[in-house]
């Protein structure tokens, strides 16, 4: 039997394979696990976005690089794993972070209709999406995010590790802020 702190660090360390924004290098890397239809996912995938963009104001630089890994929990989030695929198959258009967010915002509206009007409305090839999506294309690369997960200890979405350690403090801003500067001393 396992809890989500039977493992307090990341198994799998962030690569160029991770979907990236900023640089490996940067002070605090912060890996996300995330499920698009989550709500807790969504709030916290907001937060570190608005977190981001504060500290790039504030420094001028990128100290941080955020990281998001797919954790679709489809017991719970029936259409979590095809939003997880359609976020794939934006990224092999290059479209990734745009999909993602454009999820999160409409977390309520994940049937197929709006997913291919998502992926219109972001100028993707409809065509290759839908292609890609009916032949599944992505599945592993989501599965691949899930096993490293479940061998990090996480069970539930959202679940973050800054600088490889789980995060276990508070989801609001002023705590990963402070659980983040910390990290980057």
């Amino acid at each position: 039997m396992s809890d989500d702190r039977s493992h307090s660090s990341l198994r799998v360390p962030p690569s160029t394979q991770d979907w990236i924004q900023g640089i490996l290098s940067a002070k605090v890397v912060l890996v996300m696990y995330g499920d698009y239809q989550c709500s807790r996912s969504a709030d916290v995938y907001k937060m570190i976005k608005a977190i981001k963009r504060e500290l790039s104001a504030a420094s001028g630089e990128d100290d941080l690089c955020f990281i998001f890994r797919h954790f679709p929990q489809t017991q719970i989030h029936p259409q979590a794993r095809r939003a997880a695929q359609v976020a794939e198959a934006a990224a092999a258009q290059g479209k990734f972070w745009l999909m993602s967010d454009t999820l999160f915002d409409h977390q309520q509206r994940l049937e197929n209709g709006y997913l291919v009007e998502y992926a219109n409305d972001l100028g993707l090839d409809i065509p290759q999406f839908l292609k890609e999506l009916s032949k599944q294309v992505h599945v592993d690369r989501i599965n691949e995010d899930i096993e490293g997960g479940i061998q990090s200890g996480v069970t539930t979405a959202p679940a973050l590790f800054i600088n490889g350690s789980r995060y276990t403090g508070h989801w609001n801003m002023t705590e990963l802020m402070a659980a983040m500067i910390a990290a980057s001393h």
